[in-house]
């Protein structure tokens, strides 16, 4: 009886990954940041969460568009690198055999057995062997602008509706050093999980995501200070 292969990797999730964490962490860090400034200037309480409101929709809307063109860009790369691939497929099949072989003597293999691996992968589906091996086309990274976008958006309202409670149930006087305080914490929170998501360290990603993101928020506090001092 056959038996399964017991090892799990990570490389599936980068594409989804790597959308999420973007989005939840620009989420978390932009909305923090701007209410923070808003109500650095003196903002009435209810103005702090409208404008926290709006950062959310439009930073959601944004991170979709942003996302779904760029990795759109790269799945029309693939796409003609495909169907140039193709093509050469079609008309110097020889040379695209050597090509493949040439490829895995660079790996290691002798020439023989390069040649036959070659054939063998070429004769089952010689597209699929170029896509992966010439030009790294594989389908745990392929390119879903779709997928990508709906991500990106999704992480991005979720991150950013975690400063908005804090705002919402937050006394006004309070409301600076909470923001700040709890922001931090769903930034290392979100650093911890994504870093054993993928597999990494989880204090290197913790600390990563945390050290950026107060700077972000001291600086965009100490702006809406100077301008609620000048007005």
């Amino acid at each position: 009886m056959r038996r399964r292969h017991p090892e799990k990797h990570r490389t599936g999730r980068v594409a989804w990954l790597r959308a999420a964490v973007l989005g939840a962490n620009d989420g978390i860090v932009s909305t923090a940041s701007l209410v923070m400034g808003v109500a650095a200037a003196h903002a009435a309480g209810q103005s702090v969460l409208i404008a926290g409101i709006a950062a959310l929709v439009a930073g959601s809307m944004s991170m979709a568009a942003g996302e779904y063109v760029s990795v759109h860009s790269q799945a029309d790369s693939e796409r003609a690198e495909l169907e140039r691939e193709h093509h050469e497929l079609q008309t110097d099949v020889e040379g695209e055999h050597k090509e493949l072989a040439a490829i895995y003597v660079g790996r290691g293999l002798d020439p023989g057995l390069a040649r036959q691996v070659a054939n063998q992968l070429m004769a089952h589906d010689a597209l699929d062997a170029h896509a992966r091996d010439e030009l790294g086309i594989t389908d745990a990274f392929k390119a879903r602008p779709l997928q990508a976008a709906a991500a990106s958006a999704l992480s991005f309202a979720v991150g950013s509706a975690l400063p908005l409670a804090v705002v919402a149930l937050a006394p006004a006087s309070a409301l600076l050093p909470l923001v700040f305080t709890t922001s931090l914490v769903f930034l290392a929170v979100l650093g911890a999980l994504a870093a054993r998501t993928g597999g990494a360290k989880v204090l290197v990603g913790t600390l990563r995501v945390t050290f950026w993101a107060r700077w972000a928020m001291a600086v965009t506090a100490g702006v809406g200070m100077l301008f609620g001092v000048s007005g």
